[in-house]
């Protein structure tokens, strides 16, 4: 079976093996008396049963753990793993007197909808038979991805910081990755302990006692917060407050979270330093009075300032009945310094994929639990096998993704509170130090008191559009020639490019970056002196692939030199980006996937 070459086989007898346990299961169930529920299923039944605690313990000391589905039904789900001594024991658990079981498969087919066509068929699921060949491939595909493992990605909001594979060595053991998510609590005790301690180190952070786990993402936690509020105002009859002030500064995903929670966004506006218009928040604030619901506030602001008048804004809310919010996708320059709690919020999520370390992207899994003051603790989101919460479950499974929070309790318990202090204060420090160093050829957008940024600046490229007919974008795909990922564009304003060092990075790989910025903009100015052509110049035809430089006619007003290796580094260890300049904007608008065709490479 694991020789088979072709992939459609070997996935499709492996479901038609879980199926004929399952199937034979089922029927030797039925034929010693017990009532099915489901006669359509492919891995798991649920048999109806008297005594259900009982079973389900007397099936717990035999190694079996089964679900109580509900007062009166167990169900069972079997996988490629259930073996045909599984089966026979779990017979044996429900008819101590059963005989052993025949194991063919019987013909009776419970898949209502088969699937009958051939899936999986482009070459690349069908091309790699042994262990080098597939290491070769996966090679080839991490060849082509700019990671932090080739240089700083400057990602603003998204930090991209060190996950240092210490915190990661965890998750691995034994103990941790082949726990089930609904585990009886008495068989994940070392899990028990490490959320407890999680908790209060998340409580210690925020200075908001009330914790929550179960977020999968920070929108997902931007979610539960806000049903927290809604629940709590529901709980003192105030069904009416469903508006939600969003300042033009709080993170992206705000907008779309309050709506899927219910509220009605009320826009409010910022001052040209980036700080939140308090009169025009005192207004939106007074006219909706009586619906008032929430207040969703990024602190530091994602304009890259710590905003003096925090405190005030959130009293302005609180005075007219409403909760705050506090999105915490800019924590990283919080821990230590100053908490939630201290600014005035009710809530706020946690993006333990940021600030604490757990790998961001790639699809996940995320983690964005929430923290809460007093009065919202009875608005958490509750167990989804119980009904338990005022607000119901916001994820499958009670704690979330559970398996990935030992590398943020790892990072916390090696950092400390002096180190996770460092961290942040380290963060910051990069921050100013670049944003000093690029003011003189990038104008910094935003700036707050002492001309300091946070965490985290806005580069101003707009001007270019007009003096060189050069865009964010340009200068973006640029970089990947000096190898480096872009920094965050057009966002939160339209037209520039948002840089986040992290504390991660040293003053050299920093230095690297702004050099490699400072280049650009001397290539620029050749644009801006008609030195370079509007058209056809470095940037407008970033980045170069390693075919573009190879190609046998060159026709462009540079060198092949200047396009692939403008720095001397570059020469030392280049990172040649994989494809050339695509229509974005295209992309975009037309969301079809289109697949490639069954002979094309991967």
């Amino acid at each position: 079976l694991l020789h088979t070459p072709d992939v459609n086989v070997l996935l499709r007898r492996i479901a038609q093996r879980v199926h004929g346990l399952a199937t034979i299961l089922a029927n030797a169930l039925s034929d010693h008396g017990f009532e099915l529920l489901n006669r359509s299923f492919f891995d798991t039944i649920t048999v109806k049963l008297d005594q259900v605690d009982e079973l389900l313990n007397q099936a717990a000391k035999q190694g079996y753990n089964l679900r109580r589905s509900s007062d009166s039904t167990a169900t069972i789900s079997l996988d490629e793993t259930t073996t045909t001594e599984d089966i026979q024991a779990l017979l044996k658990i429900f008819a101590p007197l059963a005989t052993a079981l025949a194991m063919d498969a019987p013909d009776t087919d419970h898949l209502k909808l088969p699937r009958t066509g051939d899936f999986l068929e482009h070459k690349v699921f069908n091309s790699y038979h042994c262990e080098h060949e597939m290491l070769r491939y996966l090679h080839r595909l991490e060849g082509k991805d700019l990671s932090l493992n080739t240089s700083m990605i400057p990602l603003g909001s998204c930090t991209m910081k060190l996950n240092a594979t210490s915190e990661l060595v965890p998750i691995h053991w034994e103990g941790f990755a082949r726990l089930h998510p609904y585990a009886p609590l008495e068989q994940s005790r070392g899990y028990q302990t490490l959320f407890k301690q999680m908790i209060a180190h998340l409580a210690e952070i925020t200075g908001l006692p009330a914790v929550s786990l179960q977020p999968n993402a920070g929108s997902q936690g931007e979610y539960a917060g806000l049903l927290a509020i809604r629940g709590y105002h529901e709980s003192r009859s105030d069904k009416k407050r469903n508006a939600c002030l969003i300042p033009v500064s709080a993170h992206g995903t705000n907008p779309a979270s309050a709506v899927i929670a219910g509220y009605q966004v009320v826009t409010v506006a910022c001052d040209p330093e980036g700080n939140i218009d308090l009169e025009d928040l005192r207004s939106k604030a007074e006219e909706h009075r009586n619906s008032l619901g929430a207040m969703m506030i990024t602190y530091p602001s994602t304009h890259g300032v710590f905003e003096q008048n925090v405190q005030e804004a959130c009293g302005i809310v609180h005075d007219a009945g409403g909760q705050v919010y506090l999105d915490g996708a800019n924590m990283n320059a919080q821990v230590g310094l100053t908490r939630p709690a201290e600014i005035g919020a009710d809530v706020c999520h946690l993006n333990l994929h940021k600030t604490f370390c757990i790998p961001h992207g790639g699809g996940g899994p995320g983690a964005g639990p929430i923290a809460a003051a007093a009065h919202l603790a009875d608005f958490l989101p509750g167990d989804p096998l119980l009904a338990d919460s005022a607000i119901g479950p916001v994820a499958a499974a009670p704690w979330g993704s559970a398996s990935i929070l030992p590398i943020a309790w790892m990072y916390i318990a090696l950092m400390g509170g002096e180190g996770l202090t460092k961290a942040t204060k380290v963060a910051i420090l990069n921050a100013n130090y670049m944003a000093k160093r690029l003011s003189d050829h990038y104008p910094v957008l935003f700036r707050g008191p002492g001309d300091r940024v946070a965490h985290e600046f806005i580069l101003d490229v707009r001007s270019l559009r007009i003096s060189a007919a050069i865009e964010a974008e340009d200068i973006a795909k640029r970089l990947m020639d000096y190898g480096f990922h872009a920094p965050t564009m057009s966002w939160p304003v339209a037209g520039t490019l948002m840089i986040e060092p992290t504390e991660s990075e040293s003053k050299v790989e920093l230095d690297r970056f702004c050099d490699a910025l400072i280049s650009i903009r001397a290539e620029i100015r050749q644009i801006e002196e008609a030195k370079m052509p509007l058209d056809d110049n470095l940037l407008k035809n970033a980045p170069h692939t390693a075919e573009a430089v190879t190609i046998t006619t060159w026709t462009h007003p540079y060198s092949r030199q200047e396009a692939a290796f403008p720095t001397a580094w570059g020469r030392r260890h280049k990172f040649w980006p994989p494809v050339g300049r695509i229509d974005n904007v295209w992309g975009d608008r037309h969301l079809q996937c289109r697949l490639p065709s069954k002979d094309q490479d991967g």
